[in-house]
């Protein structure tokens, strides 16, 4: 039974239930094309002057409008024609004719990062890990779009040619600690060297070592050096310390020294000087009264030396008898003698001593007068 009770071949929305005719399909197409050019639905040519020029006339617009492009201030446009370089455009509003040109825009500010992790051998025949990281940007565009083909690409693998060279030009300690900075500094100029003759167009801005170790299998015994080279920092401090200490406190006795010598060689001088002196004076004075001065000399001579004597031993002229004088018990008798003295009238010893020494005195000279 059909749908609307007269046609079986149909459907409801009244297509018909066969195949789609494929001449009815391409009688359509003329149609719609005859219209977009004037044409009378197919029927006959369609094509009229007036027609043509119009159609003309929009593929030469959608032509123009395929040429004209943007260039943005950190840009550049590269710009071939026929195959062959044109020029280099700056930023602003551009149009270059399509087909016969061609054109490579390329950012000469942005700076692109690069990334190296290989293992090195250095110069005393040790291995390391040693991570790189390069900042690079475009600083000539011509060459970089036509003079090389791959750039980036040339980068990299003169980045790890320059890295191995000057790692392998230098010892590990300064690869793992102190040398990094200047292995990144020589890193970065072989690098542009290579850059330049390569003729890449590109420009390093920034060469860094990330991190350099020595392989896991011989991290443990890179340790034990690392913790010996800390020890040996400590020792060699706390020895400049001790040094710091040592050397000025020996400064100051050597120049103490030095001053005790030369206040003794003024003490010296000074004392000769006073001899010299002395000397001068007396002997005026003895030229004076030459017998009054002798006599004096020997008794003050006498004195200086009895005072410094415990015992004295005087021989007797015309006998055998020796006098001896036990100064010293005569002393101590003196003393005892003043100890048990009155309170009042308590001398002093140096008085009992002076007493003493002349009795003394006085005794040898009525000896030798006898």
């Amino acid at each position: 039974m059909s749908w609307n009770g007269n046609d079986n071949n149909k459907d409801p929305w009244g297509r018909k239930d066969g195949p789609p005719d494929i001449d009815e399909a391409i009688d359509q197409f003329k149609k719609k094309l005859g219209g977009i050019f004037g044409g009378s639905g197919g029927s006959g040519p369609g094509f009229s002057k007036k027609n043509i020029f119009s159609g003309f006339i929009l593929v030469v617009l959608i032509w123009v409008g395929m040429g004209i492009y943007q260039v943005e201030q950190a840009e550049r446009s590269v710009v071939l024609r026929l195959g062959e370089y044109l020029d280099t455009k700056g930023p602003g509003l551009r149009w270059n004719p399509p087909i016969i040109d061609s054109w490579t825009v390329v950012d000469v500010v942005r700076v692109r990062p690069h990334r190296h992790d290989a293992l090195m051998l250095t110069k005393d025949e040790n291995i390391v890990d040693v991570t790189i990281s390069v900042q690079y940007q475009i600083n000539n565009p011509e060459k970089y779009v036509l003079d090389i083909r791959n750039p980036d690409n040339s980068l990299a693998q003169a980045t790890e040619s320059a890295l191995r060279h000057v790692v392998g030009s230098s010892i590990m300690d300064d690869a793992l600690t102190t040398g990094r900075e200047q292995i990144a500094q020589l890193t970065k100029a072989r690098l542009q060297d290579y850059l330049d003759r390569y003729e890449t167009g590109l420009q390093v801005v920034i060469v860094n070592i990330e991190d350099s170790a020595p392989p896991d299998q011989v991290q443990e015994a890179f340790d034990d050096v690392i913790k010996a080279r800390e020890d040996e920092v400590r020792v060699r401090n706390e020895a400049e310390t001790y040094a710091n200490g040592l050397v000025p406190e020996a400064r100051g006795q050597a120049q103490r020294m030095i001053q005790d010598a030369e206040a003794y060689k003024a003490q010296v001088v000074a004392e000769a000087q006073g001899e010299a002196t002395r000397f001068d004076l007396l002997l005026s004075e003895y030229q004076k009264a030459p017998e009054v001065t002798r006599n004096r000399l020997y008794l003050d001579a006498l004195q200086n030396v009895m005072s410094n004597s415990t015992k004295v031993m005087v021989d007797v002229e015309g006998g055998n008898n020796i006098l001896y004088l036990p100064l010293d018990k005569i002393a101590r008798q003196s003393e005892e003698s003043v100890s048990v003295q009155p309170s009042g009238s308590s001398p002093s010893s140096s008085t009992s001593i002076r007493e003493l020494t002349d009795r003394v005195i006085e005794e040898i000279r009525k000896r030798n007068r006898q």
